[in-house]
């Protein structure tokens, strides 16, 4: 008989769904945007954007889930029998539970990189590595797609094995511990950052705004990092939150996730920024800022040599509690369907995942100039890798926030949000209702249009 499908305690949903949010987009993605567009402003920005677009729309997805209580697919069909909704919202729940394939799948390669940067910190070091070494040794990487592959079937068997165990014995004997882990190491990271790089300079790069760098486009990315970085659309969050127990507050745990989400944000650029400048080195590297500028920074610092495999292996964590949500949400999807164990689900979609990810793997060597949807206009300069992540960071991931936001919104009757949601008092539920009805869907539908 299967494992019932619900957390064992309210701590642990909050392990789990601060997991799921805090991935590497939270350490890597944040930093390097943040850095290329200006600090202050665009943090002020994001903040706003947290507060007043990602919250509401988070708050929609745990209540959705809750409400349905079974994978993204079988809670609209739950939600049809129970409130009415049309059977069409089903498309939303395959969509949802495609785009976490897809994402995942190109997910664990880059979720690979740490691991692969982990191991080359523990052995070789950067001690004396300059710039131009730190490209070539990227490059080495990305075409050697043995390596890859490697890392990303380690990666996604460590994934494999905690879903595989179910959710008592696998998901929170996992979370239970990398969770809190993940913190630790960036506390340490932080302190680090506090005694012997530039925080001052960090500080004052983060926090005190130039609104002369403020224009449309920097408010669009911040809007854009808030609302993704949650991981919100793709159902993962209202897999999780099917999962809560009734007496949860639900407004006040995703108080707590995207407070934590956005705090995480903001301790790694404290962590990371006195490094960079510390060492003379520019905050707008792009992408190439965790992977190119950073080992700079620790072959050239006091305990580099420590710092560095602390550093990897908290990206490395971080990108695992990520995965283990995502990969859940897809087994469980299949699961609700199926008469296979969940271990023969988990070990089919492993090796899926693995599969699709080769496009992935050899999108950065061989395939690097293969443009699949050249075709259409959008995709006409976008290899294999390129293509998957716009499809899902570009169409997919908005298509299924604007959705969520329309379906707790509009979808659903407001006496059913307020049995679920049971607000300290009534203003509370308007402000929430009004956002997620109008101010969600009009800037997210803006940051589509943007990328478009």
């Amino acid at each position: 008989m299967p494992e019932p499908r619900k957390w064992s305690n309210h701590l642990m949903f909050l392990a789990a769904a601060i997991g799921s949010a805090v991935g590497i987009s939270n350490v890597w993605k944040f930093t390097y945007v943040a850095g290329e567009n200006g600090g202050g402003a665009f943090v002020l920005v994001y903040v706003f954007a947290i507060a007043f677009v990602a919250l509401p729309a988070l708050i929609a997805e745990f209540l959705i889930g809750r409400r349905g209580g079974a994978s993204v697919v079988k809670t609209m069909d739950n939600l049809k029998t129970r409130d009415g909704i049309s059977r069409a919202w089903r498309y939303y729940g395959q969509m949802a539970a495609l785009g976490a394939f897809i994402a995942l799948s190109f997910y664990s390669v880059i979720a690979g990189w740490t691991i692969d940067y982990f191991i080359r910190s523990v052995t070789v070091g950067f001690s004396g590595i300059t710039t131009a070494l730190t490209e070539a040794a990227l490059e080495e990487l990305m075409v050697s797609p043995g390596r890859m592959m490697m890392s990303q079937l380690f990666f996604l068997g460590l994934t494999a094995i905690t879903v595989a165990a179910g959710l008592r014995h696998g998901l929170e004997r996992v979370l239970r511990w990398l969770t809190p882990a993940l913190f630790v190491l960036l506390i340490l990271l932080l302190a680090y950052a506090v005694l012997a790089g530039d925080f001052r300079a960090a500080v004052e790069f983060l926090f005190v705004p130039d609104f002369s760098k403020l224009s449309a486009e920097t408010v669009l990315l911040a809007v854009g990092q808030a609302f993704f970085s949650l991981g919100i659309g793709l159902g993962v969050l209202l897999t999780i939150g099917a999962y809560m127990d009734q007496k949860s507050s639900i407004l006040r745990a995703s108080l707590i996730v995207a407070g934590a989400d956005a705090g995480v944000a903001l301790v790694a650029g404290l962590a990371i920024f006195p490094i960079v400048f510390a060492n003379g080195l520019s905050p707008a590297e792009g992408p190439g800022l965790i992977f190119m500028t950073l080992p700079v920074a620790f072959g050239s610092m006091p305990g580099g040599a420590i710092l560095a495999p602390f550093f990897f292996i908290l990206m490395a964590i971080a990108a695992l509690t990520s995965a283990i949500t995502i990969m859940e949400t897809i087994v469980s999807t299949i699961e609700d369907y199926s008469n296979l164990s969940r271990h023969k689900i988990v070990l089919l979609v492993t090796f899926m995942l693995w599969i699709a990810g080769l496009g992935t793997v050899f999108s950065f060597s061989d395939l690097q100039n293969f443009h699949p949807l050249e075709f259409i206009p959008a995709f006409a300069d976008r290899n294999i890798f390129e293509s998957l992540d716009y499809i899902v960071s570009n169409w997919m991931m908005p298509a299924g926030g604007v959705l969520v936001a329309l379906l707790a919104g509009w979808g659903l009757t407001q006496s059913a949000t307020r049995e679920e949601l049971r607000p300290p008092g009534g203003v509370v539920y308007k402000v929430w209702h009004a956002l997620v009805r109008y101010v969600v869907p009009i800037a997210i539908a803006l940051v589509f249009l943007a990328n478009f």
